[in-house]
Order: C-alpha cells, then sequence, then structure tokens
C-alpha cells in the first residue's frame, strides 16, 4: 500500500556547481510512503506526513548550501570551504554547520538530493513505512525566470543564511501592457547571480587575477562568510528581500525610460514574491 501527497513542500535553497558557481534554486517536493497499514487502517497519517515528513525535509535541505561532497575541487577546514571552479576561480564560505547540507556525489542532482533526503528520513518513520519515493522539480521554465542567491543578516529565521537561493519568474508591466522583453532582459542579468548588500561587501579581492567580493555579517544564527568573482554578484543599496529587488528593478526601469509607469512583480521561488509599481 502506498501514501501520497503531492507538493508537500517547496525547497529554496542554493547548490554550488563547477561551471555555474553558485546556484539559487527552488523545487516542488512530491512524497510517496510505501508500507503496511497500522491500527487505524492508515501507512501514516496525512496529519503527521504533512507537519512531521515536511518538518524533516526544511530543516535538513531547505534554505542551505548543498555542497557536492565528492567534487575534487572542494576543500573544508575548520569551517572553511573552498570550492574551485573549472575555470580556476573560487568560491570561498563560512558559517555555521547548519548552513550547509554536504550531498554524496561529485555535482548537485535531483536524484541524489532525492536520495539524501530519503535515508535522512527513513529512521524518523515507524517501523510499517519500508520506503520512500521522492519526486524533486522545479515550476515548468515557461517565461522570464532567473535563480539566484542572497542572504538576510536581519531575518530571524534561516533566511539569514549567506547562500541561499530560489528559482524565480519576473513580470514587468510596461505602461500596462506585459513587456516580455524588458522580463528576459532584467532575468538574463540576474540569472545565477549572488545578489548581495553593499552594506555587507567588507572587500574586494583577487582570484587568479580576477575581482571577487567578500561579504560578511553577524546574524542570529552566527557568523558569515561569502567570497564570490565579481561577475557574479550584483549590488544593490539595501538588504536583498524579495519586495526590495522589486523596488530596485522597478526604479532602475524608471530612470533607463524617464516617463513610462512600469509594474514589477518579482518572484523569490514558487508562488510568492513581491510587486512594486509606479506612482
Amino acid at each position: 500500500m502506498r501514501l501520497f501527497v503531492n507538493q508537500l513542500t517547496a525547497m529554496d535553497f542554493s547548490y554550488l556547481h563547477p561551471t555555474r558557481g553558485l546556484v539559487g534554486e527552488s523545487w516542488h517536493v512530491d512524497i510517496e510512503l510505501e508500507g503496511g497499514l497500522d491500527d487505524q487502517g492508515m501507512v501514516l497519517d496525512f496529519g503527521d506526513v504533512k507537519r512531521q515528513v515536511k518538518e524533516l525535509i526544511d530543516e535538513g535541505f531547505d534554505h542551505r548550501l548543498l555542497v557536492p561532497a565528492d567534487y575534487p575541487g572542494l576543500s573544508v577546514e575548520d569551517g572553511r570551504l573552498s570550492f574551485q571552479l573549472e575555470d580556476g576561480l573560487r568560491i570561498r564560505h563560512r558559517g555555521p554547520a547548519d548552513a550547509l547540507q554536504f550531498i554524496p556525489g561529485e555535482t548537485i542532482t535531483r536524484p541524489l538530493v532525492a536520495k539524501a533526503i530519503r535515508q535522512a528520513l527513513q529512521p524518523k518513520l515507524p517501523a510499517n513505512v519500508h520506503a520512500i519515493q521522492l519526486t524533486l522539480y522545479p515550476e515548468p521554465e515557461d517565461g522570464a525566470w532567473y535563480q539566484y542567491s542572497h542572504g538576510l543578516k536581519l531575518h530571524c529565521g534561516n533566511c539569514q543564511r549567506i547562500a541561499h537561493g530560489h528559482r524565480s519568474r519576473i513580470h514587468i508591466w510596461r505602461d500596462g501592457m506585459r513587456d516580455a522583453m524588458l522580463e528576459q532582459l532584467w532575468a538574463k542579468r540576474l540569472r545565477d547571480i549572488y545578489v548581495g548588500s553593499e552594506e555587507d561587501m567588507v572587500a574586494i579581492t583577487s582570484c587568479n587575477d580576477q575581482t571577487c567580493f567578500r561579504f560578511a555579517y553577524t546574524a542570529e544564527q552566527g557568523a558569515f562568510e561569502l567570497e564570490l568573482p565579481a561577475d557574479r554578484c550584483y549590488l544593490i543599496d539595501t538588504e536583498s528581500t524579495v519586495e526590495n529587488i522589486a523596488r530596485h528593478i522597478r526604479k532602475r526601469l524608471e530612470e533607463e525610460h524617464r516617463g513610462e509607469h512600469f509594474r514589477v512583480q518579482a518572484f523569490e521561488g514558487i508562488g510568492k514574491g513581491a510587486i512594486s509599481e509606479s506612482r
């Protein structure tokens, strides 16, 4: 007998990739539990699935930086992580252990992440649950979308982690009409980008003759630091909340197209975000 829950939760996280670097991602999570029936005639109560199983996935994998544990260019020492990209550049990260999740393998893939989640869940489930099937998948990639990472030092939850991210849509109305060209332009600008606050940039460094930016701050969960190539960063003069990102894009559009009215709908992952509109 199998029990299923579609779209049990949505994971928002970032991961390290050999060529793309720091990549933000958002996946739906579908789950099937196979096993015998308990005294209630259930594999597992839906309430327990939605509460306990979702909580385990959210705590262990959501809003973390996923790291391919067997990647040859990875080194970890005294809480400092270094990830060498195929072009010779590096990404460096320092932070509390809970900000990271190491996934066995040389690259981050949906099957490997699903396997890691299954292995984390199985010991926590009742003995009558014999097998777990997970399906991880993004939203359909129609229209303009981008993948970005950020960290929010003032957030009281896990968004304060310096390297977590999202796969996000963007909708732009120009004088009341959707403008697909502007949507694609901004999606291209922000794809595989770290959106960093100017206030948090503490140093400009160099790696293989290329400029790098170092961001650092102390939040409720501890001290965080991230260094990555400057051409993979986009700086704004506020905290990088989705509200501020939407406002920043709208203000830039108004500067570039004087006298026109804009409405920007910036998503933060799946089904949520912020809207900023010209007055």
